[in-house]
């Protein structure tokens, strides 16, 4: 076989082996696996054994796998923890980026002998970084961090600005730098960041609720990324950043736990980013090391001002915000390595021909650039490795003993009878349950006695699988159980004893008769068979499409059993979902709720209003609530410290003001009661 290698089967197959062994044995060196990907690169490049070519399928995925390290960066951050850091966020973006300017320019005037314009794009060069490091931070399930969401907003900033810089010294040479030009900058990067901030929402929850294909739904999620950094470079500036601004408004629309997600998670971190890693690797010459002289100088000092300069940003913040060591560390780690506009910058500046015939940046510097990105690279990920994991050893150290077996234990049982719902259920599971459980769902499909045996088997088989499936797709092990029973909800209320379910979803009873009642027989009967949280739904759009969600509270509701329980699940929901909680309760309830939600671990967004002391039904009747919002009712079983008899007018209230509001009526867990009777009639079809 000739080297380098040129087919593309066998280049596939090469990089598909790095990307499978590079991780299994760095893991045992105790070395991060980034590296090992970045190392890889280097010893199979042409600056190595010359076994695979920096060609065009590494430029196209190397592409790809940038975009979406920003993307995912963007798509994943908690948005409320954003908001309340974003001073923070400004401050060590503008820290991060004018310590490297001024180390850099000084350090390149005195120590390197290079001119102003020179000094300014190399320093610009350690200004801007890229968050190479931040798969380590999603695989430690640290991205709501807040020294993490510090870092992106920072990131951000500088990058920005280092951008700016960039286009302002290429401009300079290229003739166009002047007051139009500048206009023009400013109008396209504004308009077209506006576009993306109010259309790209829109058109992704139309689409995400005419759509339901998890393929469609994937690729229309990767052009509008492409879309973002296509326009993003036509308005002069680094593609990277339109990633980054179409993943933050993404944000709302792809729950953390979600199908989507992990498609989106997985695909990156399986292939494109892996392939960005290993090309980055290709570019460096290790042997400029070996030619010492000048190139060896321009190296040493491009690391150490990129490395100090990074230091001192996140020391600086850690010390105006009194925030902790290891803090510092994940700032630091996420902030030093250098890649992706770097790379752009050193580029652009080799390719300028100055008028005495050389160019702006020589080739010393570009040899620098290459092995200064190679130890940064390795000493962001060390760093951030090392940061990750006090993270997880310290939140594993707060939380006591038995408390994590106890406490966060959930199971969420889901009956599948109804195909069209099977969807909307298990999504709705999927954001309300605790996302450090790896399982929890129970899928159940009872089959009537009285009916055909073999076809309900075939039947409810078929629904469990497409359960399971879409729990799976969310990395979510599913519990399949399919049993035969005298009706459907002694079935259900069986299940719950034997499997020791927490909480029970399901979907509203559609009225088949004008007779018929509102909840239908089924749930009337599953609330006398059970003391445990019963959630009835009617999602009228997907679940990740809602734009705020609405509780009306009862008296007295902090008084029963499962307050903790679905105050806790609602703020997971508003997290998940990035959407506005809004309750309203009666004033001791609100005091209540307040406390409730800044006890919850889950950081949401919502507001506590107060009612006057009326009837229930009356205060529901007079709340206003969207088309895309949610309205959550909490109710309560008769006999309970909460229930109020106005209740019984919810129905034909519900069917007049909400007909076609998303709905949810929640029954809080109550205290069990030994020896409870079952008066459900054994006999009839629920």
């Amino acid at each position: 076989m000739a080297f380098p290698v040129t087919d593309p089967i066998w280049i596939f197959f090469i990089v598909l082996i790095i990307i499978l062994f590079a991780p299994i044995i760095l893991g045992k060196l105790k070395i991060p696996h980034i590296i090992g990907m970045i190392l890889a690169g280097i010893v199979i490049g042409e600056h190595g054994l010359n076994i695979l070519e920096r060609d065009s399928s590494f430029e196209l995925f190397g592409q790809v796998g940038l975009y979406y390290i920003m993307f995912l960066a963007g798509l994943e951050m908690d948005m409320e923890d954003f908001r309340k850091n974003k001073v923070k966020g400004l401050v060590f973006g503008l820290l991060t980026f004018i310590i490297p300017m001024a180390l850099g320019i000084w350090t390149s005037i005195g120590l390197l002998g290079y001119s102003v314009v020179t000094s300014v794009l190399l320093a610009s060069m350690y200004a801007s970084h890229t968050l190479v490091a931040y798969p380590i931070v999603s695989r430690y399930g640290l991205s709501r961090q807040r020294s993490v969401n510090i870092t992106i907003g920072g990131t951000a900033v500088t990058v920005t600005l280092a951008l700016v810089i960039l286009a302002v010294i290429s401009g300079m040479y290229k003739g166009t730098v002047d007051g139009l030009y500048w206009i023009s900058l400013v109008v396209k990067v504004t308009l077209l960041s506006l576009a993306i901030v109010f259309l790209v929402p829109v058109a992704g929850r139309w689409f995400f609720r005419k759509y339901d294909d998890a393929v469609m739904q994937f690729i229309f999620v990767l052009a509008l990324v492409f879309l973002g950094g296509g326009l993003m470079s036509l308005a002069g500036m680094e593609g990277i950043l339109g990633a980054f601004l179409v993943g933050m408004v993404l944000n709302r629309l792809v729950p953390k736990v979600s199908p989507l997600m992990n498609r989106l998670e997985f695909v990156g971190n399986a292939l494109f980013i892996p392939y960005f890693l290993i090309g980055v690797g290709m570019i460096i010459d290790v042997r400029s090391f070996a030619a010492g002289g000048e190139a060896m100088k321009v190296a040493v000092v491009m690391t150490v001002v990129a490395t100090l300069s990074k230091w001192l940003a996140a020391f600086f913040t850690q010390k105006i915000y009194r925030m902790s060591g290891t803090e510092r560390k994940m700032m630091f780690g996420l902030s030093n390595a250098q890649a992706a506009a770097t790379l752009a910058a050193v580029l652009i500046g080799h390719e300028i021909i100055l008028e005495n015939g050389e160019r702006l940046l020589n080739d010393d510097v570009l040899n620098g650039t290459v092995i200064m990105i190679l130890f940064t690279c390795v000493i962001s990920t060390i760093e951030t490795e090392r940061a990750s994991r006090r993270f997880a050893m310290d939140e594993k150290a707060s939380v006591p003993d038995g408390q994590e077996k106890s406490g966060s234990r959930e199971k969420i049982l889901i009956p599948v009878a109804n195909p069209d719902t099977i969807e909307n259920l298990i999504n709705l599971a999927l954001v309300i349950k605790d996302p450090r459980q790896k399982d929890g769902i129970v899928a159940l499909s009872v089959i009537n006695d009285d009916g055909d045996p073999a076809s309900g088997e075939s039947v409810g088989r078929k629904s469990l699988e497409r359960a399971a499936m879409i729990a799976s797709a969310a990395d979510v092990k599913t519990d399949m159980v399919c049993r035969y029973d005298i009706n459907i909800a002694s079935g259900i209320v069986h299940t719950i004893k034997e499997k020791d379910a927490t909480d029970l979803v399901i979907g509203l009873h559609r009225k088949s008769s004008f007779l018929d009642s509102f909840f239908g027989s089924l749930t009337g009967s599953i609330l006398k068979g059970t003391c445990r949280e019963v959630i009835v739904a009617r999602l009228m759009m997907p679940v990740n499409t809602l734009k705020g969600i609405v509780v009306a509270v009862p008296a007295h509701a902090e008084f029963e059993t499962g307050f903790s329980r679905w105050t806790s699940h609602l703020c997971r929901m508003s997290a998940q979902l990035g959407c506005r909680l809004h309750f309203f309760a009666e004033e001791d309830t609100a005091s209540r709720l307040r406390d409730a939600v800044g006890k919850s671990d889950a950081r949401t967004l919502a507001d506590v209003s107060i009612d006057e002391k009326r009837p229930f039904a009356d205060r529901i009747s007079s709340m206003k609530v969207g088309d895309e919002q949610l309205l959550v009712i909490i109710s309560a079983r008769s006999g309970s410290v909460s229930y109020d008899a106005t209740v019984d007018r919810l129905p034909p209230l519900i069917s007049r003001n909400f007909a076609s509001s998303n709905l949810i009526i929640l029954y809080p867990e109550q205290v069990d009661q030994q020896g409870m009777v079952f008066f459900a009639d054994p006999r009839r079809n629920a």
